[in-house]
């Protein structure tokens, strides 16, 4: 679940919070902290990829149609 803040401004575009998560994964991972490689060179190796497939669905239901009657996937 994505992390709030108070006074955070709040982010009112579609997947927001899948978003937010995902970046906070890659950027707290192991990965990019010690080791000291870039965000999608991680991403090449699998990490964080649940959060991945996930945020890709969010953005692939954006675009069906069929998603009118059944709603956005993800949160």
């Amino acid at each position: 679940m994505p992390k709030y803040y108070e006074g955070k401004v709040e982010d009112k575009r579609p997947c927001a919070g899948i978003r937010e998560d995902f970046q906070a994964c890659l950027l707290t991972h192991d990965c990019v902290v010690k080791e000291g490689k870039l965000p999608s060179e991680c991403l090449k190796d699998g990490h964080c990829r649940a959060l991945q497939e996930s945020f890709f669905d969010c953005k692939r239901s954006l675009l069906d149609n069929r998603t009118r009657f059944r709603g956005r996937k993800g949160y």
